[in-house]
């Protein structure tokens, strides 16, 4: 027996994906034959309803274990809550990362874990692509948003460790992202690949921190970040993912992490997409990576596969690392085989959206109210405006598109006479006269935005209705530092999200039949001459 044929086949590093909402005959046939990691399932393309999801991933482990694969597939998704919920809307719609950050409340994440893990698994989704260990500490980064828990990193840590224990004790594997950090990103590693100006000093006492903590709280796996540290590397184009000093030294000789590493998604624009992506899924799991995270398109599934067994034929791969991986992936699939699969019916149960609830109730931050406009004075006859953007996706790690736009109805749950504009994202000249033209009838405006800080007609709309005199509620529906963008706002409210209960909550608030318990969990959010 050779050399190269007594080592685990290098096929069985790969996340294998496929558009469909059943098991493609393709993928059937693929997964019969040769080993996988496992699969990633993503919402625009595997997902309908929960039943449906168990279906097809039993199929895929069907297959799987038609083939004679030892131990049951990775099956992962992107459910994070908040602005990325990869399993669909019959899932329980929980608040992100960082509406858990303002409650204060580790613990509560820690319960939001356990929940959240056990709807995953009893879909057969038994690994999380969750938390985020980043931190919100550029307003700038156009990728994070409201996945950071905040910018602080020891409070970052705490919450990652604690919705890291929650989503272990249902029995999912965890990865912790995106090592080792991409909260100082500008750019959108979708699009391009981001360079980070941080030394090893500012990595040890701040990016790394909250990745420290999720490892020591039992992180299973680690998610590069497509992104450039060239103080580390020596070099302003090396990504990150494929860096051994970053993904096998740093992880693995400094901070002691023994699961397994994985690449964030290879269909990213920070990596090369033409054939140069060959050279680089080699490079990966030369520096260390274990597992390669591969997209839906088949062209190049393919050609991963080809390059991946290529190098392997031609002994490019060190044969004690190959083992080494393939015992962790073992050991991982030991650990999943043992959870038991919890009954479909605690997807979106009542016990679930009441916990929801709670992290809304709890999150909704009172920012300013220089304006004395609150809580909300309305008698009969009186009609509130409410004004926000339809919802888009502002990045691909993004499911806002799918969401329909709440205020309105939201409001109208607690007064009947709610008058709604929904503008397009971002708003036209038009419609910014529209909603003026119809604040002047209103007694009091609520008026939505959406990441208002990256989009000046947002910002305008805002202005426009400041300068009528009229009584204006602004709220941040996504990102807190909207404020900054129009700081003559002298009511404003951070939400953190569109969800259905994050906007009840806010109505709740508003009336004042809710206390605003949340607090700003990034500290430069505003300036402090128009805080409170």
């Amino acid at each position: 027996m050779t050399r190269t044929e007594s080592l685990p086949d290098v096929r069985g590093r790969l996340m294998l994906a496929f558009p469909g909402l059943e098991l493609p005959p393709a993928m059937e046939r693929r997964l019969r034959e040769a080993p996988a990691a496992g699969i990633t399932l993503f919402r625009y393309h595997n997902v309908d309803t929960p039943a449906q999801v168990r279906a097809l991933v039993g199929a895929a482990q069907a297959a799987a274990a038609a083939g004679g694969h030892e131990g049951p597939l990775l099956v992962a998704a992107d459910q994070e809550g908040g602005q990325l919920v990869a399993l669909g809307d019959g899932t329980t719609p929980f608040p992100g990362a960082m509406a858990l950050g303002a409650t204060g409340d580790p613990g509560l994440a820690e319960r939001v874990g356990r929940a959240t893990g056990e709807e995953l698994l009893a879909m057969g989704v038994n690994v999380a692509y969750a938390p985020s260990c980043d931190l919100a500490s550029n307003p700038a980064n156009p990728h994070l948003g409201i996945r950071s828990f905040g910018d602080d990193p020891a409070v970052v840590g705490a919450f990652a460790a604690s919705m890291t224990r929650g989503l272990r004790a249902a029995g999912v594997a965890v990865t912790v992202k995106h090592f080792p950090g991409l909260g100082e990103a500008d750019l959108d590693s979708h699009h391009g690949l981001p360079v980070l100006a941080l030394d090893r000093e500012r990595l040890e006492t701040t990016e790394l921190v909250p990745f420290r903590a999720a490892i020591q709280a039992g992180a299973d796996l680690v998610m590069s970040a497509h992104v450039a540290l060239p103080s580390l590397t020596g070099d302003p184009g090396l990504p990150a993912t494929l860096s051994r000093g970053l993904m096998h030294d740093l992880v693995r000789d400094r901070l002691g992490f023994r699961g397994l590493t994985i690449t964030d998604a290879l269909d990213m624009e920070a990596l090369p997409q033409g054939d140069g992506q060959v050279v680089d899924v080699i490079a990966a799991i030369r520096a260390g990576v274990d597992v390669l995270l591969c997209a839906p398109d088949q062209e190049r599934l393919a050609r991963i596969e080809r390059a991946v067994t290529h190098a392997a034929a031609r002994r490019l791969f060190d044969g004690a690392e190959l083992r080494a991986s393939a015992a962790r992936l073992a050991s991982l699939r030991g650990r999943l085989a043992a959870a038991p699969e919890p009954d479909l019916a605690v997807v979106g149960s009542a016990a679930h959206r009441a916990l929801a609830r709670e992290v809304a109730e709890r999150s909704i931050t009172l920012v300013s109210d220089r304006a004395g406009l609150l809580p909300l004075r309305v008698a009969a006859g009186d009609r509130i405006l409410a004004v926000m953007p339809a919802p888009r996706a502002l990045t691909p790690a993004d499911t806002s598109g799918s969401v329909a736009p709440g205020l309105a109805a939201a409001l109208r749950d607690r007064w009947p006479d709610v008058d709604e504009v929904v503008t397009s994202h971002p708003p036209t000249d038009d419609e910014i006269a529209g909603v003026v033209a119809r604040a002047t009838g209103a007694a009091v405006t609520v008026v939505g935005t959406i990441s208002a800080s990256a989009d000046p007609a947002q910002v305008r709309l805002v202005e426009a209705l400041l300068a009528t005199g009229r009584p204006v509620v602004t709220v941040a529906l996504r990102t807190p530092w909207d404020l900054a963008a129009y700081p003559a706002a002298g009511t404003h409210v951070a939400a953190y999200g569109i969800l259905s209960p994050t906007l009840r909550a806010l109505t709740a608030t508003l009336f004042g039949d809710l206390p605003f318990r949340g607090t700003l969990p990034v500290r430069a959010a505003v300036p402090d001459e128009v805080a409170r």
